[in-house]
């Protein structure tokens, strides 16, 4: 029998928090509920969660800082909240390695689906294509049906949304896909904001795969025509 996801909201708002945990258990999902990252850690270190919805704008440490110190340890995907609308917020946060990011106010509707869409990439794509099992990068490899990077014994740690690139880079190697058709294939919102969203995350995977990010021999730029992988 298949469990509901299990959600952690973390945000400081109780109305908020009530509101959404609310929402999503009439909606199928287990959630829990954190006030501050402080309390987050505390919940975080008994139990493990499906999904992490987390605002940014927290007394004590914030949102974007909770983000990266979890993804040191952490896979588990996380979708930030923030109440500002500068671009700089957002990609501050995904560069911290969340895999999405939610503008207040929203419609909890939204929410729900954008929820839905994190959580459907990783099984999306289960099904195998017809590339080699496993690609190698240099001294990197990665497991295609895994989904699973290595260096010799040690596995390198990918977000979901890092998952999710690899694989859809690894179905065409060495073709180039254009930003608005990864933006696509991520299941996000069109539109220039997501598409710079996506050269974020491009640069975060870069900084794992590649032994200097500024000069890509294997996530490469194609002028005018987006991003390839092109493994050994």
């Amino acid at each position: 029998m298949e469990l509901d996801p299990h959600l952690l909201i973390v945000d400081d708002d109780e109305r908020i928090r009530k509101l959404l945990q609310k929402y999503l258990m009439r909606n199928g999902f287990l959630v829990s509920a954190a006030r501050d990252a402080a309390h987050a850690r505390r919940v975080l270190s008994g139990l493990d969660f499906d999904l992490i919805v987390l605002d940014v704008m927290m007394p004590g440490e914030d949102g974007v800082s909770l983000t990266k110190s979890l993804r040191e340890t952490r896979e588990t995907p996380i979708l930030l909240l923030t109440a500002k609308a500068e671009t700089e917020e957002r990609i501050a946060g995904l560069q911290a390695g969340a895999d999405d990011y939610l503008a207040k106010p929203f419609e909890p509707q939204e929410l729900l689906l954008r929820i839905n869409a994190i959580l459907r990439r990783i099984p999306q794509e289960e099904a195998a294509s017809p590339v080699p099992k496993v690609l190698h990068l240099g001294t990197l490899r990665y497991d295609v049906d895994k989904a699973e990077m290595w260096q010799g014994d040690v596995r390198i740690r990918l977000t979901a949304t890092e998952v999710q690139l690899m694989r859809i880079f690894s179905a065409t190697p060495g073709e180039a896909l254009s930003r608005s058709k990864l933006v696509e294939e991520l299941g996000r919102d069109e539109g220039q904001a997501q598409e710079r969203a996506v050269d974020v995350q491009i640069t975060r995977l870069r900084r794992k795969i590649e032994a200097d990010p500024k000069q890509p021999r294997y996530l490469q730029t194609v002028r005018g025509a987006g991003y390839l992988l092109q493994p050994d």
